[in-house]
């Protein structure tokens, strides 16, 4: 069964997608620790991260890397947390948080955002791509 980080990746399901190219997929978290808090996901449905080829791990932390300096010039915080935790979906993916203090890596206070909100983050990260 398809997770459903691999039916947004079909399409099945809508997102507000950040960057995608033929291996990478980033999309803004629906249910955020912050604003901003922004999901990198292999295209490839692989459940633990470890279990990556090399190659195809380097890849993702390249374009993690590559959201994360776009998003940290797009949201005010003081820096970009990055986790892997992977127990709430079967399919690798790492997150990009924007930070202002721990508590925003606890998984435990989240932010709201309206339609048009993500929407309007969603262009502004892309143009700073």
């Amino acid at each position: 069964m398809s997770s459903i980080f691999t039916k947004i990746i079909n399409g099945e399901i809508p997102s507000y997608k950040i960057a995608e190219d033929e291996n990478f997929i980033a999309i803004l978290d629906v249910n955020p620790n912050a604003t901003g808090h922004t999901l990198c996901i292999p295209k490839q449905e692989i459940n633990k991260i470890f279990d990556m080829d090399e190659a195809l791990y380097l890849g993702l932390m390249n374009f993690s890397r590559k959201v994360a300096k776009a998003l940290e010039k797009t949201v005010e915080c003081k820096r970009i947390g990055v986790a892997v935790v992977g127990l709430e979906v079967p399919h690798v993916h790492v997150h990009l948080i924007p930070l202002h203090d721990m508590d925003d890596m606890r998984f435990q206070r989240k932010v709201s955002l309206t339609k048009e909100e993500f929407e309007a983050l969603t262009k502004a990260i892309q143009s700073n791509l």
